[in-house]
C-alpha cells in the first residue's frame, strides 16, 4: 500500500518480468555448461534481444537492465571457466563491488544486441571485468564491473583462488580502472553535504 493524499493505494505488481529473468537466468546456465571451456582472459559473446519487460518510459532498453544482462554473462562466464564449480565446493558467494557504464546509444524494441565481456586485471581481492554492447557495427555502452567472491572470513584474496584453479594472477590494472577506483575512494572518504 502507498499513500496518495488521505488515502492508502494498493501497489499492484507483475511478477512477468521477475519470471522472465529467471527463465533468462536459468537459460545462461543451461547454455554455458554446453559451451565449451574458456581460459581467464577470454572474451565471450551473447546476443540477445530487447524485449518489451527490458524498456523504460522513453522506448528503450532501461539502464538497469544493461547491468541485469551483465549479471547473466558473469555467471555464464564463471560456469565456463570453471569457477563456479570452485565456488559451491568451498562455499563462497560471488559479490559486485561497483560498475561502472557509459551510454552511447539507445536499444530499441527487439533490436538484437551482442554482448562481450572478459576479465582485464585484478588487485588483491577485486576482478576486473570490461564489457560492451553493440547494436551490430556500433558500440551501444561500455564499461567496467568489479567482483570478488565472499567466504566466512569475509573477501577471499585472488591469490587463494587463482592457486586452488592452477592459474596465475593477473594483476593488471586498466588505467579506466585506476582512474575509476581514485574517484571510487575520494567519493567514499567526501561526507554528504545538505
Amino acid at each position: 500500500m502507498v499513500r496518495i493524499g488521505t488515502k492508502l493505494v494498493p501497489i499492484r505488481t507483475n511478477s512477468r518480468p521477475t519470471m522472465n529473468l529467471y527463465l533468462r537466468l536459468l537459460w545462461a546456465l543451461w547454455r554455458a555448461w554446453r559451451q565449451p571451456r574458456i581460459q581467464p582472459g577470454d572474451t565471450i559473446e551473447r546476443t540477445f534481444r530487447v524485449l518489451p519487460n527490458d524498456l523504460d518510459l522513453n522506448g528503450h532498453m532501461n539502464n538497469g537492465r544493461y547491468l541485469t544482462m551483465l549479471d547473466l554473462m558473469l555467471i555464464e562466464y564463471f560456469v565456463r571457466f570453471g569457477f563456479f564449480g570452485l565456488m559451491i565446493k568451498q562455499g563462497w558467494r560471488p559479490m559486485a563491488g561497483g560498475s561502472f557504464i557509459t551510454y552511447r546509444r539507445g536499444l530499441k524494441p527487439f533490436q538484437r544486441y551482442t554482448l562481450r565481456f572478459r576479465t582485464e586485471g585484478s588487485n588483491e581481492h577485486w576482478n576486473f571485468m570490461r564489457f560492451e554492447f553493440h547494436d551490430g557495427e556500433r558500440l551501444c555502452a561500455a564499461g567496467y564491473v568489479k567482483g570478488a567472491v565472499v567466504g566466512k572470513r569475509g573477501l577471499v584474496p585472488n591469490a587463494q583462488s587463482c592457486a586452488l584453479l592452477g592459474w596465475e594472477q593477473d594483476t593488471r590494472v586498466p588505467t579506466p580502472v585506476a582512474h575509476w577506483l581514485a574517484g571510487e575512494e575520494a567519493l567514499m572518504a567526501q561526507p554528504w553535504h545538505a
